[in-house]
């Protein structure tokens, strides 16, 4: 077994990973490794507020009724436009 000689930083976030390969023409850069950095890491987040979202989400699919969908993603981080 190999030895790690540095602590993990975590992970970066799937979706920050997807955005970076996009924004790069479909390839993964470089810069975008194991290791989350300041512009890939998770993003603190309430998982109520999270849950809420995407049951408002599923439902207003599911029954074609707005159920406040826009406005509880609206009261979440954005790494987009840097809203926390």
């Amino acid at each position: 077994m190999v030895e790690r000689k540095t602590a993990r930083k975590g992970q970066p976030e799937a979706l920050a990973t997807f955005a970076a390969t996009a924004i790069n023409g479909g390839d993964k850069p470089d810069a975008v490794g194991l290791d989350a950095t300041q512009a890939t890491a998770a993003i603190p987040t309430n998982p109520d507020d999270k849950n809420d979202a995407a049951t408002r989400i599923l439902r207003e699919g599911a029954l074609g009724i707005r159920q406040g969908a826009d406005e509880a993603v609206d009261r979440l981080p954005d790494r987009i436009s840097g809203k926390k």
